[in-house]
Order: C-alpha cells, then structure tokens, then sequence
C-alpha cells in the first residue's frame, strides 16, 4: 500500500519512499525533562507514535526504527535544581520515569532508542569540530557559534528569508557573534552547573546540537522522517538541518519532515495564567482514562489545531465504553483495509475513527477491535477504567442500601439526593428490587463522583 504525508519541506503531499524499506527510520524531538508532561507534550508523542504502528504495520515491526530522545542538559533543569536543591541527575531520572509512565498510559509504545543527550557528549564534540574545520562555525570567548551565512539554504523549511527571522525571533545579542543569527553549538559551563571539558574549555552543547548528533548517531546521515510539533520548526529543526546539512553534506539529514499542530483547550490557548493548564498527570489522577485522552487527540487530523473540550472526553469516553462492550471476549482480526488505508493517506486518523464507528454501527466486533489496537485503542493493556468501574459499583452498593432503608423509614429523602447527583453526572439510574445499575450515558462526567465519595 502507497503511503502519502504532507512534506513539510517541500510543502506538499508527496508518496512515501523509504530509503531502505529493510530499515524505515524516524527521529522525533523529545522533552526537555525537568517537569511533568503537560496535554500539548502528549500531542506528538500520539501522533508519531500511530505513525509508528502505521510503519510497522506496512514494513514488519523488525524493520522500523524510531529514534525519540530526551534533552536531559538545559537551563529549565538547572534552574529546578537551584530551585529545590536537589540533584540534577535526580530531577532527569524521575521526570523521564514520569514521561515514560504518563505517555504508556496514553497506549504509547516506547521508541526503539531514547537517547539521553548527555550520553552523545563526544559525538556533538566531534560534530562542532568537524563544523569548525569546515568553516561553518566558529569559536569565541569559550562559545561556539554555526555560521548561518554560510548555509544557503537557511530558512527553506520555515520558509523565512534570515532578515525575516532575525525581525521575528528573540535573538540573543552577544558581541561575540559575527551575525545576530549565529546560534550557539556549545557555551560555557556555569560554576554548579553540568559541564564536559572541550576544546573550547569547560561547557555543554546547544539545544539544536543535541538533536543532529543523536539521530546520526542512530539513524545514520541520511534518513526517512523527523517528525516534531511546528512550535520547533523555527528555529529548531532549521537550525538542525544547517548543522546536519553542513557536517556531512553527503548525506541528507531527513527526508520527509512531518509536524503537528498545536493543542488548544475550550477554544483557547492553554496557560497558567488563563487557569487551563494541565499536566497528563493531572487528567489521569481525576480518573480519565489515558484512551480517552488518546481517542480525543485522535479525532482531529495532526495538521490541524487541536481542541481539548470537555464534551469531547465525554464523547470519547461514552464511544469507548460502548465500543469496549462489542469487542468484550472478541479476538482481533485483520486490520481493515480502510482503517489502514486512512492512515496511509497523510495519517488521517480522524478518517480512521470514522471507518470504527461505521464497523461499530454494523456490529463487527473483530474487525473493530483490530482497527481500534491498529489506532492504540481497546487493548488489554490501556487501564483507567477499572477504578471508575469500581467507583460506580461502590455507588450502586450505598444507593440500594439507602433504598432499602427508605423502605423501611418511608423516608426518601438520601434517595433522592443521590439519584439527582448521579443523574446530574450523567449517569442513567436503573433501580429494581434486584438492585441498582448505574449506566454511563454520553454526559458522563467522572469528576462528578468525587462528591459523592
């Protein structure tokens, strides 16, 4: 089957080719660990990583390797570590355990490498030097600075010409740059910071750096696809093409360049000070299951703007259940075409859930639940729903013992009140002299049961 994405470098649609169909390898930038993934990091990693079943499931899963790294050396660490004196190599080995935990519950498969960036130290070196010697960068007051002048196609993928991006972005000014674009391959090491002796003295390497040399190192200089939010198209991913580009000008760096666009929620964007910023974490710990989160990313195509509602995760969450329900005790059973072919077609995997609710509709419980596992959904694996399952039996319990009591007292009072709460969660209250049922509809609203509790 063909497989089309939209270029970002070329900006069309083209058909997918890899350059060895033995080995189709992709890099996508990684979080910068120093904190709890917050809904706009979990975007990517859902995206790139149906993606990544769309490749293995085409190619063979032995045949494709997926690079995602982990910037584990950066200001933000720094200035956390300041902050709660703790140790730096203590804040990255628990952000990442967090990252690895929080995204798993989102039904994300782990990459076949996640490089740690202060582990490439030497090659970024080796890659500077290499720059250095072939005049494209040069050394100053202990900085190294990559000379954008010297790379003629700067600007193509953004598609800003350098005066362009020099009025747009925040450059730093330094006296010691020979052009105000010249960005930082290497600085120097602040007294208490992290730093590995050079030969421009004691530093640590730029953010753009980091990225070049790890997927080099991993996917050779030459590979298939770099995917990444479009918040790094500029100056990130430009910045490593140039350097990339420059070092080994044999090579291609990355074929295809796939980006996605960003996350809003309720129509605006998410911030601290607009009180709609959350983590994944924060989502999860309310009791909405990780499938849902990835059922509602799902539903928008990834060059679209994404907007996070809570009528969409209600949605989600009332479609899930109901599709959980048909495939309960089915066996998978060959992806469907369709499914596959939605996502071959610029991973369009809004089409995809529209195939699901069509197999759904139909009742074709196997085929449904292998479209959904192609998708990240309906697998054994994806929890988060057994502890709203286990709240609403402990509910059923205490509405039927306080009926039973009503019955005696002939007072109905407790009744009454609990059942309001319950409907006004958007459960449907179903009572006989057997028990209670408590069905979720399509308003269901998990957060709601806390008061109940």
């Amino acid at each position: 089957m063909d497989l089309t994405f939209h270029n970002t470098k070329t900006r069309r649609k083209e058909r997918f080719e890899p350059i060895d169909p033995e080995n189709v390898r992709m890099y996508v930038c990684g979080p910068t660990v120093y904190d709890r993934a917050h809904l706009g990091n979990a975007r990517p990693v859902v995206v790139f990583d149906v993606l990544y079943r769309l490749l293995r499931h085409v190619y063979g899963e032995e045949h494709v390797t997926y690079v995602r790294n982990f910037t584990d050396v950066d200001d933000k660490i720094n200035a956390r570590a300041a902050a709660t004196g703790r140790e730096i190599g203590e804040i990255t080995e628990e952000t990442i355990g967090w990252f690895l935990e929080d995204m798993g519950a989102l039904g994300a498969l782990e990459p076949t490498h996640a490089p740690r960036a202060t582990r490439y130290i030497g090659e970024m070196i080796a890659m500077i030097e290499d720059l250095i010697a072939k005049g494209h960068a040069y050394a100053a007051e202990g900085h190294v600075l990559f000379k954008v002048e010297s790379y003629e196609a700067y600007g193509k993928l953004s598609g800003r010409s350098i005066d362009d991006m020099i009025a747009g972005a925040r450059v730093e000014v330094a006296p010691y740059k020979e052009n105000p674009m010249d960005f930082v391959l290497w600085k120097p090491a602040e007294e208490g910071t992290p730093g590995w002796e050079s030969p421009w003295g004691r530093g640590r390497p730029g953010w753009h750096i980091e990225c070049s040399a790890m997927a080099d190192a991993l996917l050779g200089k030459s590979f298939d696809i770099h995917g990444g939010g479009n918040d790094l198209m500029f100056p990130h991913h430009e910045n490593e093409i140039a350097q990339s580009s420059c070092a080994h000008p044999e090579g291609h760096f990355a074929n295809f360049w796939l980006h996605n666009e960003m996350l809003q929620v309720e129509g605006k964007k998410m911030s601290k000070s607009l009180g709609n910023f959350f983590t994944v974490r924060d989502l999860l710990d309310q009791g909405v299951p990780g499938e849902v989160i990835r059922f509602v990313f799902l539903s928008t195509h990834y060059r679209k703007p994404m907007d996070w509602t809570a009528e969409k995760r209600r949605e989600a969450e009332a479609t899930l259940r109901k599709w959980r329900s048909i495939v309960a005790d089915v066996e998978a059973d060959g992806v469907p075409e369709a499914v596959v072919a939605a996502l071959a077609d610029d991973l369009n995997s809004a089409g995809a859930l529209t195939v699901l609710h069509g197999l759904a509709n139909d009742k074709n419980a196997a085929a449904l639940k292998a479209g959904a596992q192609m998708l990240g959904l309906l697998s054994d694996e994806l929890g988060g729903w057994d502890a709203i399952d286990a709240d609403l039996s402990a509910l059923e319990t205490a509405l039927f013992e306080a009926r039973a009591s009503a019955m005696q007292s002939k007072d109905f009072t407790e009744v009454d009140r609990l059942k309001a709460m319950l409907i006004d969660a958007g459960l449907e209250v179903r009572m006989s002299k057997e028990g209670v049922e408590l069905v979720p509809g399509p308003d269901f609203d998990p957060a709601k049961l806390e008061a109940l509790q």
